[in-house]
């Protein structure tokens, strides 16, 4: 059976003297399906919104208003590494080995976590970066200065020292500070959109390789936390006044592609919420979506997991009840592909030398896979033999232009051997003659 499972990582002092609860626990892991659990608690940390980071191996927090990370060990449950860093980090991001942290004072890190390498981009943001997207092949960065700025994975990965760190594009419409940022993971700079939410009351749809505002969503209050759906058909939002809303992007009343009835300058009032979170939890200040785009977590200030049945749109119901604000929701991915080679520690971030070592487990064989080994690991007879057994009787029985070659030196090689045989005859006549001769 298919097990799904999510971290929550809180922040603050304790609401309460709970003594179910335990001590110094800052993010949990529990279990969705098949039955709600509880599997894991990492303690010692604070995690600031946007400031939790997964991989198959490790989870990363950062410390609210600290300039720290730390990194746990997801199969022990237990605290590997504290990195100091120059800067207090306000959020990150994770792709593949390389963790992104943004900064207080407007700046990008990048870290190597297998190597240990390190960049550091100028503070292009005039404030803190509260907010950070990645796509396989972009950065988006979202910040209390109200712009988002997008950036080429390649170019901050640039072994070069001397290259200089900008951003590719800059999205400037908001008029307030930026406070969640969710985008697709489409590869096609036609269809690939990110969503951005601010105070200034609205959210905006954005084509962000090419920089340009698709549609502009206005909310009657300030929208504070998104989800996106994974296949980008809506996304969710929750505002301050504890609403949560449901925006179909490519339903009858289409926002975007040709079926949109509307200019794409025109603002859209969403005014319908599909639900409302209780006034003792608060509002949504964050969101988690699953694999399949069914159910919706939501995180809120009093300590509440709280879940909405997205097919049936029924009231939410309570998960768990944690012992201080709720700041991260994040889904693990049940469908995980394995890599061949893992890292096996955290090195930590050093500028001095520019010579870097990776040391890596191999997970899987170095040669490829043989026809016997693959025949030994199947049930029955793989499916590639069986197309193939069946290609081969579809195919005609003879080749008119083969045969006739082959006939023709068949007939050569008669010719060789009659002759081979006539001469054999000669041979034998002569030798009974000259035997006969001397009898």
């Amino acid at each position: 059976m298919l097990t799904e499972s999510y971290f929550v990582s809180v922040s603050g002092p304790p609401l309460a003297n709970n003594t179910a609860i335990p001590k110094d626990a800052g993010i949990y892991e529990h279990t969705l399906h098949p039955a709600h659990a509880v599997s894991a608690v990492l303690k010692k940390s604070s995690v600031p919104s946007g400031g939790l980071a997964l991989s198959d191996t490790h989870v990363f927090a950062a410390q609210q208003d600290k300039s720290t990370v730390h990194v746990y060990a997801r199969p022990k449950g237990n605290q590997e590494a504290v990195v100091p860093f120059p800067e207090r980090i306000r959020s990150i991001a994770l792709s593949g080995d390389v963790l992104f942290l943004g900064t207080q004072e407007g700046r990008v890190m990048v870290w190597e976590v297998c190597t240990g390498r390190q960049v550091t981009t100028p503070p292009c943001h005039v404030q803190a970066v509260t907010c950070m997207a990645l796509t396989p092949y972009h950065l988006l960065t979202g910040s209390d200065d109200s712009n988002i700025h997008v950036w080429f994975l390649s170019r901050l990965l640039e072994l070069d020292p001397t290259i200089e760190h900008e951003p590719q594009e800059t999205l400037s419409n908001h008029r307030a500070a930026i406070t969640s940022l969710v985008v697709s993971q489409s590869v096609n700079p036609d269809t690939n959109i990110c969503i951005s939410a601010s105070k200034d009351k609205s959210c905006v749809i954005w084509n962000y390789q090419l920089g340009t505002p698709l549609r502009t969503l206005l909310f009657s209050s300030a929208p504070i936390s998104l989800a996106l759906d994974p296949c980008a058909r809506a996304f969710y939002a929750g505002t301050e006044d504890r609403s949560l809303y449901a925006v179909e992007l490519f339903g009858e009343k289409a926002l975007l592609g040709p079926q949109s009835s509307e200019e794409s300058s025109a603002a859209v009032q969403v005014s319908a919420a599909f639900g409302a979170a209780p006034q003792e939890a608060g509002p949504a200040t964050c969101l988690g979506l699953n694999y399949d785009g069914t159910i919706l977590l939501s995180g809120h200030p009093q300590g509440q997991v709280r879940r909405w049945d997205l097919s049936s749109r029924a009231d939410s119901t309570e998960l768990a009840s944690l012992n201080a604000a709720v700041t991260n929701v994040t889904f693990v991915s049940p469908l995980s592909s394995p890599k061949p080679t893992r890292p096996t520690a955290v090195v930590k971030p050093f500028l001095g030398n520019w010579s870097y070592n990776l040391t890596s487990q191999i997970n899987s064989d170095m040669v490829d896979e043989t026809r016997f080994s693959k025949m030994l690991a199947s049930n029955g007879v793989p499916q590639d033999m069986l197309e193939q057994a069946i290609l081969a009787f579809q195919e005609p029985t003879s080749n008119a232009a083969g045969d006739a070659e082959l006939q023709k030196e068949n007939e050569e090689l008669w010719e060789i051997i009659n002759e081979q045989r006539a001469l054999q005859k000669k041979i034998l006549e002569r030798y009974v003659e000259a035997a006969s001769t001397k009898a």
